[in-house]
């Protein structure tokens, strides 16, 4: 019916909004600590806040404004009103946000939302991060206002535009023609000839950041920036396919044709004598670890590695291996394993080994912060988790040569610095303090100096085609006295590493490329290591990248090759060092696609002004009042009137429904509701759900009316009518419209402890009430004259009141494959408590492990549901052939059913779980569409009202429960993410179950 759908559909954007919430499992997003937001306004935004550095708020003002001005210049479109920012201090704490309903990953620097083009980013641990994140989020403020307000477009059109596409043009208009990592992929695409059509850029193996990038780096060589804003608007209003003629005066064939011949030709050229140019070995590839195998980190002694790598697929996981045969040894740790970590930080930082190479320190995410993590490498336990005070995130700590302290890079109110952490005494040292970036910190192998990453003489000389630089810089630490090398200045200049010789090894992209380097401290010289086609790199260019053992004579490093992250090793006399000039920077080959004489360069003339642009006045900041704003984010609905005519009268009807969603400015306040007509006045029905997120005690009201329509056609029988004042004879048919109402109130309270793991209660009440309305037909006894028609209102049962107050523990871990979960934990004990017209109390106990040992899954489920109480037996009973139960039992004869049914069961399972058809890294047979399960499967389980019914009573009358057990096979089929299909084979088992035949089946759920 459509007022079914219409509510269904509400319960699917109450689910989007608020996805943990009355769900049996999941997962959940804590809010550790509640941060009170204030406001500044600049010309165009409006801040919202938590520091407490006036510095710190005054760059993302005048970043915001210079960023406008540039994005301005493109979409020569203003945006609407004072745009909102949500500005968090660090990346832990924008895991936490309530602006954006879902997980955060570690990988996401930022988020845009359509609804109320939000801008919502954390400071990053560089500042030019910071400054590109910005950029880049606003141009989706643009989008979303070009497309949403535009002349003939809203938001359904942006459904048109692929990710590519989106998020591309952001990349290019953060970043503009130069960036050395996109150069890098495209390399590495041209040396492994897979540049691919632009109907193939859809394929998710193609980065949309980085191939979308290119792209728009490519038509704006030919055609200029002044065909952007028609190109994206076109392609949302028309699809890309259409929008391409349209707008450049070809088709998409020849423009794709155009593409790949020039990403050829460009980047071809730049490989043509480095093809052959290797350092080294590999050791740790997808053969023996992962697609992904980074941040390496090779040990003092030069005999072990630690390394990040999703070799299990399902997260990223800390793996030690041997630095000589790269044979894996053990995983260290995992966020699945070890329930406390919410993650790894594993984007832009690596460990640090102590300088025996018994222990090794790392970055993970707990409790809303970044926490150090000390393990013991022989025995993988924990040494020490410690909470760096004051400092609620940091990365890429370095151990010390004498084992006393770790230092960090630290992120403090905005500002990256060093901090020195005494290990013993638990005493936090700030090393710097200063608004330059310190990044990728190192210890000199006699512990008096540390060398990293600083973009202090960038900041103070100019940027680089828009961009703030890098150089090694290095640190006394008794004096606190900086020295910033003169080496490579304007390129990036990263991951410095002392060597044996107390040399620096570094990485820079001085020549477009991404190279190592080594500084040799005595001589002042600069050689150059290697001299590769594609480049070193981790996932961004500020991850670390390479390793030495100042033992071993041991350099590792991470390179990108065909679509993956792996890691190679060599000795230090095989890499080229060829000595080179420090002023020698010729970063030709970072450029995307020279553009054509007469295509105006409207971005990177922006970024070439951003070191003369005026500095925003600080008079044109207001700090104004918090208010919560809030307000309708969507509004969507259909609605219709309908006129019929048949045996019981003409009627009029009618039909529709609207869904809203409310919220406010940082999303702690939610409402969403759905309202739906269909029919008479009476089928009306709707639902609202109100969600409170302040606090990390998370609360909700819901209240719902909802109508349940049935109907049927009775027998005729002979009646009497009165027609003009006589009683006649007559035939009357007659049907009865059925309602039941459910008119619901409650409440209910949700406290995530963590990511994993949570408690949640509700109180609820019911009525239920019905009605019944007859609609009388009259004809002559023929049945072919009719007479008349009337309506009553027939007595119905009456309505009675259903009270509730439930709670449960719930624990999830695991993660899901392609039908059902293949790796982790789950369990819900749960309790419900039912009042009024019934009561009974329903339990539940479900606990569910998944252990993995590629390519397969055991899975293991015990799981007890029962009623208990005055009224355990008056509800309908339970069955226990159910397939979502136990497979195999649909034909259980009349004899046996009622030793099958009851007010509780308890059920044991287990499966042996094959991905079957599906992505090539999980499934036995590679598919792009086709995704399925096998599964052999073994069923148990008993249903029974009481514990009596086990007694020798029952046993002798052959009343007693029966033990339904069976196994078989299964295939579960994924339909394209809508529907899981589950079709069996079961045998059932036992000698009470003889008569019962083998049979096929089928299931329509998820697998448990």
């Amino acid at each position: 019916m459509m007022i079914r759908k219409n509510l269904l559909l509400g319960f699917l954007l109450m689910s989007i909004f608020f996805p943990v919430r009355a769900q049996y499992f999941g997962q959940n997003k804590p809010q550790y600590e509640k941060k009170k937001f204030k406001v500044v306004e600049t010309p165009h935004f409006r801040i919202y806040h938590y520091l407490n550095n006036p510095d710190a708020v005054y760059e993302v003002a005048d970043e915001s404004e210079m960023w406008y001005r540039a994005h301005f210049a493109i979409f020569q479109d203003t945006l609407q009103g004072k745009n909102p920012m949500l500005v968090y201090n660090d990346h832990p704490d924008f895991k936490q946000t309530t602006a954006i309903g879902g997980s955060i990953g570690v990988g996401t620097g930022g988020v845009t939302d359509a609804f109320k083009q939000r801008i919502i980013f954390p400071f990053a641990m560089s500042n030019q991060q910071t400054h590109h994140v910005i950029g880049h989020e606003m141009v989706h403020a643009f989008q979303y206002n070009l497309v949403i307000y535009g002349d003939s477009s809203n938001l359904q059109n942006l459904a048109n535009l692929p990710l590519w596409m989106t998020e591309g043009l952001a990349e290019y208009m953060s970043i503009g023609r130069y960036d050395t990592q996109t150069a890098l992929w495209m390399r590495e695409a041209v040396l492994n000839d897979d540049v691919p059509k632009l109907k193939k850029m859809d394929n998710p193996k193609y980065f949309p950041y980085r191939w979308g990038h290119a792209f728009w780096a490519f038509v704006t060589a030919k055609y200029g920036d002044e065909v952007i804003r028609p190109l994206y608007e076109n392609t949302a209003k028309f699809g890309l396919e259409n929008a391409i003629p349209l707008t450049l005066t070809t088709s998409m064939d020849s423009l794709s044709m155009e593409w790949q011949e020039t990403i050829k030709s460009e980047f071809g050229a730049q490989l043509a004598d480095k093809k052959n140019n290797h350092y080294g070995k590999n050791l740790l590839t997808e053969k023996n670890a992962g697609y992904m195998n980074i941040s390496p980190s090779i040990s003092p002694n030069g005999r072990y590695l630690i390394f990040l790598s999703e070799k299990d697929l399902f997260s990223m996981d800390l793996y030690l291996a041997d630095a000589r045969s790269g044979k894996i040894l053990r995983k260290l740790t995992s966020s699945v394993r070890d329930g406390h970590i919410d993650d790894l930080n594993f984007m832009e930082s690596s460990g640090a080994w102590s300088p025996h190479s018994n222990q090794f320190a790392y970055v993970i995410y707990a409790k809303g912060q970044n926490r150090l993590l000390i393990k013991d490498v022989k025995t993988g336990k924990t040494k020490k988790e410690v909470k760096l005070k004051g400092i609620p995130a940091f990365s890429n700590p370095t151990w010390s040569p004498d084992g006393k302290s770790i230092v960090v890079a630290g992120l403090v109110e905005g500002q990256i610095d060093l901090y020195q952490y005494d290990i013993r005494s638990g005493k936090i040292t700030q090393l710097t303090n200063d608004k330059y970036d310190e990044l990728l910190p190192t210890w000199s192998p006699d512990g008096t100096k540390i060398a990293f990453s600083s973009d202090q003489w960038s900041q103070q000389h100019g940027r680089t085609h828009g961009k703030w630089t890098h150089n090694i810089t290095i640190l006394d630490v008794a004096t606190g006295q900086k020295e910033v090398l003169p080496v490579f200045n304007t390129a990036d200049n990263m991951n410095p590493v002392y060597n044996q010789d107390n040399d620096l090894l570094f990485l820079s992209d001085r020549d477009g490329y991404r190279n190592m380097y080594r500084y040799d401290l005595e001589t002042h010289q600069v050689y150059q290591m290697t001299d590769l086609a594609v480049g070193i790199s981790g996932i961004t260019p500020y991850a670390p990248s390479i390793s030495v053992s100042r033992k071993r004579d041991r350099i590792i490093y991470n390179i990108l090759s065909d679509g993956k992250y792996l890691i190679k090793q060599g000795k230090m006399e095989k890499f080229l060092n060829k000595q080179v000039a420090p002023d020698d920077v010729n970063m030709a080959a970072q450029q995307l696609f020279k553009p054509i004489l007469g295509a105006k360069q409207i971005v990177d003339t922006e970024f070439d002004g951003f070191d003369k642009h005026v500095a925003l006045d600080t008079s044109s900041l207001k700090s104004v009042k918090y208010k919560s704003k809030f307000k309708l984010d969507y509004l969507a609905g259909s609605g219709g009137v309908g006129v019929g005519t048949g045996n019981f009268g003409t009627t009029t009807g009618l039909a529709g429904g609207i869904q809203m969603l409310f919220s406010d400015i940082l999303g702690r306040h939610q409402l969403t509701s759905v309202v739906a007509l269909n029919g008479e006045i009476l089928d009306f029905g709707g639902m609202a759900t109100y969600v409170n997120q302040v606090n990390k005690l998370a609360w909700g009201v819901t209240l719902s009316h909802i109508p349940y329509r049935s109907g049927q056609y009775n027998a005729p029988v002979l009646d009497s009518i009165v027609l003009n004042n006589q009683v006649v004879q007559a035939v009357r048919y007659s049907l009865d419209i059925q309602r039941m109402f459910e008119n619901r109130v409650g409440g209910f309270v949700f406290y995530p402890f963590s990511t994993v793991m949570r408690v949640e209660s509700g109180l609820t009440f019911n009525r239920y009430g019905y009605r019944i309305d007859r609609y009388n037909t009259y004809t002559d006894l023929s049945g072919t004259y009719k007479y008349g028609e009337n309506k009553e209102k027939l007595a119905t049962l009456d309505g009675f009141n259903l009270y509730s107050a439930n709670a449960a523990f719930v624990g999830d871990n695991s993660n899901f494959g392609l039908t059902a979960p293949l790796k982790g934990y789950r369990y819900r004990l749960g309790v419900d408590q039912n009042f009024g017209a019934y009561q009974f109390m329903n339990v539940t106990m479900d606990a569910r492990y998944y252990y993995r040992a590629k390519p397969i899954t055991l899975a293991v489920r015990g799981l007890h549901f029962g009623r208990y109480g005055r009224d355990h037996e008056r509800l309908y009973p339970i069955y226990l052939g159910n397939p979502v139960l136990i497979r195999g039992f649909y034909n259980i004869d009349r004899a046996t059913i009622n030793r099958v049914v009851g007010s509780k069961v308890l059920v044991a399972n287990a499966e042996v779980r094959l991905p079957f058809t599906g992505p090539k890294r999980l499934a036995l047979i590679p598919s792009k569409f086709l995704f399925t399960d096998l599964n052999l499967f073994f069923d148990s389980g008993v249903a029974y009202f009481s514990k009596e019914q086990f007694g020798q009573e029952y046993k002798d009358a052959n009343l007693d429960p029966l033990m339904l057990m069976s196994a078989g096979v299964s295939l579960r089929v994924n339909l394209f993410g809508a529907l899981i299909v589950e079709p069996f084979y079961a045998l059932p088992i036992g000698s009470d179950l003889k008569h019962i035949s083998p049979g096929f089946g089928i299931n329509f759920s998820p697998g448990w």
